[in-house]
This record gives C-alpha cells, structure tokens and sequence, in this order.
C-alpha cells in the first residue's frame, strides 16, 4: 500500500483555489449527514449521479433503486429523468461524499498535489480544469455502466484528473510516501512511481470488476478515478501551451497583497 504524505515540489502561490474547494467539500459533507441516516441516503440519491438517469433522459418513467438501510429497512427511492434535474447531478456528485473516510482520502489527495497543478494552469484556468476532468471522469463511469441504479458520489473523478496532471507535469517531483509492507517505511519516490502505481491499481481493479457480478466494487467508482487520471494527462498538456510557471514565491506575494 502506497501513501502519499507531501510532495518535495514548492508552489510560488498560495493556493487559494485548492483550499477553497477543501472548504467546500468538506461543508456540504457536513450539510449533507444533518438529517440523518435516511435523509443522507436520499441526498446522496438525489444530488449523486445516478447513470441510469443520464441513460433514460427525459423518459417519463422514474428511474428506482432500493438500499439497505440498518435494521433490514429498505428504502426505496423514486428518481426523476427529466433533464433539468439530471444534469446538474453531474456536479453535484463531485461535492458528495459517502463517508469521513471517503472525504478525507480525497481531499488530502487534493492537498498534497493540487497546490502546484493550481501553479501551473493559475487560478481562473484551474477550476474549469478540474471541474472538466471530473465531468469526464463521471462520465467514463457511465459508458462502463450506463443501466446502473448506483449513485456515483465523491470528487474522485476530479482529483484523479489533478494526480494526471500532475504525474505529467512533475514526473521527477519527490513524493515523501509511507509503505505499508508488513511494517511502515518511509521512501521519497518521483511522482510517476507514486502516481503510476496509483493509476495501475485502478486499472486493475476497473478491469477486474468488468467480468464480476453487478454488486462487486459497486461502492468504489474505478472508471472514474481511470476517466479523470487520463483526462488529466490530456487536459494539463494543452492548458499550458505557451504558459510560463510563476517565478514568485507565495509567501513574497502574500506580503505584497498588504503591502500598501
């Protein structure tokens, strides 16, 4: 097992943008446990993407899934096809979370290399950047499973797009990662060994999951973690066509912001 902890790679700017989208990330998973277990069920029905919904538009019959509620209750839950409810899920899923764990992996992901994609690309450019890649990593899930009752949930297609970018950006970039093998070590790994064996893992377990019944992996969205990483490694090459990297350290330009 392979954990990232921080990077070696100093960002010129403080990177309001990943910060602002922790932020956000974290207060509509507290938003969305306030009405308890059922109420968060339903929020995650209701503002995940439910690829079934995306694959019946507009047909008039509701899509329904049923889940299993603690004490064998289950809760059977009615859902619109009508566009203009189901398109929206497709970013609202990215904010959704389906638990502590869930949120934590992903936002700590986000922390420990989206400073410097934020760098690279700069502020205005970087959160189309991610909000895209995680559409396109929603969207690989769908064409895998375009009939499936499942909510997709969680900004893993968009981090993913972020760990692709930066895989291909700062491929030499020292990782400080923690190795889990029978005991704990520490290692500092270029990017691309951390991020490669990352992305080979979910291609593994995307692929495995292909030939297995509907349930196996239901609750871990392999495509679009493969979707988003991929997108990102298209995505980020593009975006930076003619860009300069900032030459200023963040710490220099949050002085000059009070500097008057």
């Amino acid at each position: 097992m392979l954990f990232p902890l921080y990077d070696r790679n100093p960002h010129a700017r403080l990177p309001i943008v990943t910060i602002a989208l922790i932020v956000a990330n974290v207060f509509c998973f507290w938003v969305s446990v306030q009405n308890g277990p059922e109420g968060f069920v339903r929020a995650v029905y209701e503002r995940g993407f439910v690829p079934q919904r995306l694959t019946r538009l507009d047909d008039p019959a509701p899509v329904i899934s049923q889940n299993q509620m603690p004490g064998n209750q289950v809760l059977v839950v009615q859902l619109s096809t009508k566009a203009e409810e189901v398109y929206p899920t497709l970013l609202t899923m990215m904010f959704m979370h389906g638990g502590i764990l869930h949120l934590l992996s992903n936002m700590w992901m986000l922390w420990v290399f989206g400073d410097n994609v934020e760098d690279r690309l700069g502020r205005f450019v970087y959160p189309f950047f991610y909000i895209v890649g995680g559409l396109l990593g929603t969207l690989a899930q769908w064409a895998i499973d375009p009939m499936s009752t499942q909510p997709v949930i969680g900004a893993s297609g968009a981090v993913a797009a972020v760990l692709g970018a930066y895989a291909i950006t700062f491929p030499t970039a020292k990782v400080r990662t923690l190795i889990f093998i029978g005991i704990p070590l520490l290692f500092d790994l270029p990017a691309l060994v951390v991020l490669g064996g990352w992305f080979l893992i979910q291609m593994l377990m995307g692929v495995e999951g292909l030939g297995a019944p509907v349930d196996v992996n239901a609750s871990v969205a392999f495509w679009a973690h493969i979707g988003g990483f991929v997108a990102g490694l298209v995505l980020m090459p593009l975006l930076t066509i003619g860009a300069h990297p900032p030459d200023k350290d963040w710490r220099t330009e949050s002085r000059e912001m009070f500097d008057f």
